[in-house]
């Protein structure tokens, strides 16, 4: 296994791409122990052949469809008219605007490309500071990739062979918790510096706002209901997204034949990374479980901890560390197979352990040295990386207590499935 590592983390510091490093420090380790190499294109191959994966690729598709088609700046409206009139307003907006974008693209970084332009927009003419309004945003993102439908879970779920149907309905509630939690400590930061509050729109004004941004507002529903009632899995409510999606967007007037290939063209470039990224990582999960480095690992935690309660908190601070250094896509398929023996031995619900998982390696996507939300804002605003990293500090320290109460209170987390048995 030293070698295996060795030459991973030689290649990270040389700058060269994670699924690259993996996919290299692989194929020598193959080379060296002398494995057969037919096994590189078996397992490459096996890592993206699975149809729940597929849904990967049309939310990051709906989600760049609702960006360009306009989608966002009526949620985001809706929002501000709803909440804008309490004391920290526009950042509750803010806040309120990634729930309901996240039941359409499940991805933080299309939340902060999509929304982020906007909600900044929106925080600066509402006479809030700038870098208030990045890290408000940025935080707000974390929030997309928990309530359904979520990439990180349909990741998850593929690697763990856990039903992503269960695992999107567990994700309703602490997601709930984090914006919650955000909006808490919005409302005490913009007290203290006495931010200016709008006034309270009217109810006409509610009304024809939110006729405006009716069938944008829907589609989070469709998805949802859809789902909950059976009427088609999570991988067909991604291509009824993005085919509700595309409708939306010649019925606004805000997407054409050019606008709709410019959204297929980036969806590909970030779909195409994703998915070399999960074929590299399972090739080296492989070669990790080849090597009983999961039941080494499971037996060495398993000496020293025996409770469940401690165990969730070990892995939350295991996992927390690597996504400080690592993308959460890669982190998924790495340690998920590496954690999986420890968990199913100690009886911990599967389903939680995706939510515990995809929750603390959220964080990373908001703090150094990796954190792509953290690049994306800068990108779009021109601040410095290191400016909105110690003002969205507060806010990463609130989502880790979030995930701390949830380890703590884990019926939280089957509340809304159980719900479901009510209908």
């Amino acid at each position: 296994m030293i070698l295996l590592f060795g030459v991973f983390f030689l290649f990270i510091i040389l700058g060269s791409p994670i699924s690259i490093s993996m996919f290299i420090s692989s194929v020598i380790y193959m080379l060296v122990y002398d494995l057969p190499l037919e096994l590189i294109a078996q397992r490459l191959a096996a890592g993206v052949d699975s149809f729940p994966l597929l849904a990967v690729s049309f939310f990051v598709l709906a989600g760049n469809i609702m960006n360009l088609g306009g989608v966002t700046k009526r949620i985001f409206s809706f929002a501000e008219h709803l909440v804008g009139h309490f004391t920290g307003g526009i950042a509750h907006a803010n806040v309120l605007a990634s729930v309901i974008f996240s039941g359409m693209s499940g991805s933080a970084i299309a939340d902060t490309g999509g929304l982020g332009a906007i909600e900044l927009e929106a925080m600066k003419k509402g006479g809030y500071d700038e870098d208030f309004s990045l890290a408000v945003t940025g935080a707000s993102s974390l929030i997309g990739p928990v309530i359904p439908p979520s990439v990180p879970l349909v990741i998850f779920g593929v690697t763990a062979s856990v039903s992503v149907g269960s695992l999107f309905n567990a994700g309703v509630i602490p997601g709930l918790m984090l914006a919650i939690s955000m909006m808490i400590l919005n409302y005490f930061i913009s007290k203290k510096k006495n931010y200016p509050i709008r006034r309270k729109a009217t109810a006409k004004e509610t009304l024809y706002c939110f006729k405006w941004a009716f069938f944008a507002l829907l589609l989070p529903v469709i998805i949802r209901v859809g789902i909950m009632m059976g009427i088609f899995t999570p991988t067909e409510a991604a291509i009824v997204a993005v085919v509700y999606g595309v409708c939306l967007g010649f019925f606004y007037k805000n997407i054409n034949l050019k606008v709709l290939l410019e959204s297929v063209k980036s969806t590909l470039n970030v779909v195409v990374g994703v998915l070399f990224i999960i074929a590299s990582a399972t090739l080296f999960s492989w070669i990790l479980t080849y090597s009983e480095i999961p039941q080494t690992v499971a037996s060495y935690l398993l000496t020293y901890i025996d409770n469940p309660l401690m165990a969730l908190v070990v892995i939350s601070i295991i996992l927390l560390f690597i996504g400080f250094f690592m993308d959460i896509t890669p982190a998924i398929v790495i340690m998920t197979p590496v954690l999986l023996p420890f968990v199913k031995e100690l009886g911990i619900d599967l389903v939680l352990f995706g939510i515990i998982m995809v929750l603390n390696l959220l964080v990373g996507l908001v703090t150094p040295p990796v954190g792509m939300v953290l690049f994306v804002l800068s990108g779009v605003s021109g601040v410095a990386i290191e400016k909105i990293s110690k003002a969205i500090i507060p806010y990463v320290l609130v989502s880790i207590s979030t995930i701390f109460i949830i380890i703590l209170y884990t019926y939280l987390v089957s509340i809304y499935p159980n719900l479901q048995f009510f209908y």
